[in-house]
């Protein structure tokens, strides 16, 4: 099964199960309203930081300089919504995390086979959070640097930026569900590795949507259900890869 089919997956939860998928709506909306009051700020000064960034620029002649800084404005702009997708989960999950767990176990009890246990020890989940954070952060920069070349750079940071976020999304939904079972940062990335075109599917899909106004909202407990779906088969996958079983 593709990445985006257990996005849709998710998405079927909102007919059959209503009330639950309701829970993840009230934080993703305060974080929502958080993003966009930065993503405003900046958009109110983002032509002056397109002209401090461009000091080269000044004695350029028409149309070369107001061009060059229309780029570098929309590689600004670019960046930093697509970077505020992955800080929207980062901070959505955190913010709303008893919320989300009740729809990651309601998942897990519906297919069966649940974790048992806690998984991870809680610091362990926080430290793998923010190298998570940090690591979206740092990506995030090095667009930003990208995106100064004209022309060029604000296509490959459009580009990397989408790719980058969606691998980058895909990992911190798929977080928690293996989590609970005992998988630390290093193990998920290995088993994300194995499957990456699946993973890599997911995130964009999830991305997609939440570049859509307001989709972000509606989507996101829809994404932490159906990361759920995809962890399970991720390791199913991994245990029939070991056994030799086939697919």
């Amino acid at each position: 099964m593709g990445g985006p089919a257990y996005l849709l997956q998710g998405l079927a939860l909102w007919r059959t199960r209503p009330r639950l998928m309701l829970l993840g709506v009230v934080p993703a909306a305060l974080v929502l309203l958080l993003l966009l009051g930065a993503l405003a700020a900046l958009l109110w000064r983002v032509d002056d930081l397109a002209a401090w960034a461009t000091p080269f620029a000044d004695d350029w002649a028409e149309p070369w300089r107001p061009l060059v800084r229309l780029l570098l404005a929309a590689a600004v702009v670019l960046g930093a919504v697509l970077l505020s997708t992955v800080v929207f989960t980062g901070l959505t999950l955190a913010v709303g995390d008893p919320f989300y767990e009740r729809i990651w176990a309601a998942v897990e009890e519906q297919l069966g086979d649940a974790p048992d246990g806690d998984g991870l020890p809680w610091w362990r989940s926080v430290r793998d959070g923010l190298v998570l954070a940090a690591t979206g952060l740092l990506v995030g920069l090095l667009l930003l640097v990208v995106g100064l070349v004209p022309v060029v750079g604000t296509l490959t940071a459009l580009l990397a930026g989408l790719a980058l976020g969606g691998r980058l999304l895909a990992a911190e939904l798929l977080a928690r569900p293996l989590e609970a079972r005992g998988l630390d940062r290093h193990a998920r990335k290995e088993l994300l590795r194995r499957r990456r075109t699946t993973v890599w599917g997911f995130g964009l899909a999830t991305q997609a949507c939440f570049l859509v106004p307001l989709g972000a909202v509606a989507v996101m407990p829809a994404a932490v259900a159906g990361a759920t779906m995809l962890a399970r088969d991720l390791l199913a996958d991994s245990r029939d890869d070991a056994s030799g079983q086939p697919r």
